[in-house]
């Protein structure tokens, strides 16, 4: 089934929750031209080549990987080609510094056009999903002599990028890295190790690849204290910024996976033939504080994966539930009709929609709090934005990802027998969906840094401050008055108490009872996204109430998917909260050796 961008939704959230008018004033992206008339321009011209160049090489890459053959890895049929256009397009700078020939577009307008081509294909965009970390990275910590040489071929998408922090001993648990890092006369470095799982580590769509590999010097403390952050091209890169010789980076294997099949996952071998010469992003021994940037940057895209893949599968059930004729309507129809007007298969879209809907507006309005971050002229607000940003990337990555699992498996479901039969291409987006919750760092490390970064840091001040603007949102829901808002607003309040008991357990109990709190960390990332997703979900309605007139097909499916998601999903919260004050000594009970 062919992909249809979800534009018109995309700029609903974009209007009306993420507040794109605020966003597109702040005077450096004013200065570039942003404004709420470019956005649906974007928009639609991403989703013409996301629908009409990308999508189509989904499948094809499912069935035809990517190979590695003499030390040469080779994509999919089709892919050279269509990163050869993204990158013509300029779709890889959309959010990077003009002065390196980006747009300087906000993070809210560009999210909406990575989420388009994660839903067109997860393998293929993992490739500028990893360029666009490693920008960042750069930006942040390198010298201006390094940026000038590596960032502008990148954001023009002639190279790309790729994060190499994983070891075989070394995998959630960075102290452990053992790559070493040498120093040369020259200021050059010599980078010698093995990483695994590196996400397009080889592949033959550019013309370099830039690796930041992290690394330990010879004097280096031992932890997370003492990495290094290094850039590491695949050739060599002469003082006039052509390329030279190949560097000491070889990829020994690429994995076969469950899923993203067409993403080449490289083993690489740094320094088996003297060395590979590597340049020091910044200082040595902060490595791992630079990387957490590109990590940040990935773990929201990871994310956006979630909605993206979860989308595509609601749109792909949707279309066979209409098209599969089977059984009476229960009301009693005189002949068999198509499986969308059962109430259970309705149940299950319904599910679908909510989920996509709900995880999609808390992704933008992070986003939008991004821009703030970075943007706004008042200092208060930037830091003040900085810090629901952050709280919001952990439950933007987990708890996306986690439902894209749960949307995937009923697009399966729908589908019944012929979703268990790859040739339908249901099962594809279930098995791509499984590796979002591993990896950038699992939902369980997620969730860990929720509580003890993003919660108890704190002393729970920034979730306070999510929790005062769902009290005035229930303030709106009740003045509205409609039987829509009263049903949101009865399941919303008890749902923000259930939340706000939780801060409130994790704080008090944060030292004492650490393995008890940790142990409900799951539960509260889960609580998060359902309460923080609820909210997003009743601004809809309340949105989509004042403009229903205009349009009533659309806005009148925005109540509806509202109140089902507060009826049908929100009850959860009460008991994910149960579980997170009361279930901690009974999952921490049994002995190792019990097990």
């Amino acid at each position: 089934m062919p992909y249809v961008a979800p534009v018109k939704d995309m700029l609903f959230v974009m209007n009306e929750l993420a507040g794109l008018s605020d966003v597109v004033a702040y005077p450096q992206y004013a200065e570039a031209g942003a404004d709420v008339d470019l956005a649906p321009a974007i928009l639609e011209e991403a989703a013409k080549f996301n629908q009409d160049v990308v999508a189509p090489l989904n499948w094809p890459g499912d069935q035809n990987p990517s190979s590695l053959k003499d030390g040469v890895v080779t994509t999919t049929p089709g892919f050279k080609e269509a990163f050869e256009q993204f990158a013509a397009a300029g779709w890889q700078g959309v959010v990077h510094p003009a002065e390196f020939g980006g747009q300087s577009l906000p993070k809210l307008i560009a999210t909406a056009c990575f989420e388009m081509v994660h839903s067109a294909s997860l393998s293929f965009a993992l490739c500028p999903m990893l360029t666009d970390g490693a920008i960042e990275a750069l930006l942040t910590a390198a010298s201006p002599e390094l940026q000038e040489q590596f960032v502008p071929k990148m954001i023009a998408g002639e190279w790309t990028g790729s994060m190499c922090l994983t070891e075989p001993q070394a995998g959630s648990d960075l102290s452990m890295v053992r790559s070493r890092a040498v120093p040369q006369d020259d200021g050059a470095y010599k980078i010698y190790g093995t990483k695994i799982y590196i996400t397009y580590g080889d592949h033959d769509m550019a013309k370099n690849i830039v690796h930041l590999v992290l690394a330990r010097t010879p004097d280096a403390p031992e932890g997370v204290k003492g990495i290094s952050l290094f850039v590491v091209p695949k050739f060599i890169v002469n003082p006039d910024g052509s390329l030279g010789n190949r560097n000491d980076v070889q990829c020994v294997s690429i994995e076969h996976k469950l899923g993203i099949k067409a993403s080449p996952t490289a083993v690489l071998q740094f320094g088996d033939h003297g060395g590979a010469i590597g340049y020091l992003v910044g200082e040595e021994n902060r490595g791992l504080e630079y990387m957490f940037v590109m990590m940040n940057a990935a773990r929201f895209a990871v994310g956006m994966q979630g909605v993206a893949v979860a989308e595509r599968a609601y749109q792909k059930a949707v279309r066979y539930a209409k098209d599969r004729v089977q059984s009476r309507d229960l009301a009693g129809s005189a002949g068999p009709v198509a499986i969308i007007h059962q109430p259970d298969v309705k149940r299950m879209l319904m599910t679908m929609r909510a989920y996509v809907e709900a995880s999609r507006a808390l992704a933008y309005y992070a986003a939008a709090e991004y821009d703030a971050q970075h943007a706004s002229p008042d200092e208060v607000a930037r830091k003040g934005s900085q810090a629901i940003y952050e709280f919001l990337v952990p439950i933007v990555k987990g708890f996306s990802t986690e439902m894209s699992i749960e949307v995937a498996s009923l697009g399966v479901q729908v589908h019944g027998g012929m979703g268990f039969i790859e040739e339908t291409g249901a099962a594809q987006y279930y098995r791509d969906a499984r590796i979002l919750t591993i990896y950038e760092g699992t939902t369980a490390i997620q969730a860990n840094d929720l509580v003890g970064r993003k919660t108890v840091r704190d002393g729970g001040a920034t979730a306070q401050v999510l929790i005062g603007k769902i009290k005035q949102t229930e303030k709106n829901l009740a003045s509205a008055g409609s039987a829509d808002a009263k049903a949101v607003l009865k399941q919303l309040t008890p749902a923000r108490e259930a939340f706000e008991a939780s801060v409130s357990y994790i704080l008090a109990n944060a030292k004492t009872e650490v393995k008890a709190v940790y142990a409900g960390s799951f539960a509260y990332l889960r609580l998060c996204g359902l309460v923080l997703g609820a909210w997003q979900m009743a601004r809809a309605l309340l949105a989509a109430e004042g403009l229903r007139s205009s349009d009533p097909s659309f806005y009148g499916a925005k109540i509806a998917t509202a109140r089902f998601f507060a009826e049908n999903l929100l009850p959860q919260a009460q008991a994910l909260a149960t579980s997170i004050v009361e279930s901690g000594h009974s999952t921490n009970a049994l002995e190792v050796e019990q097990f």
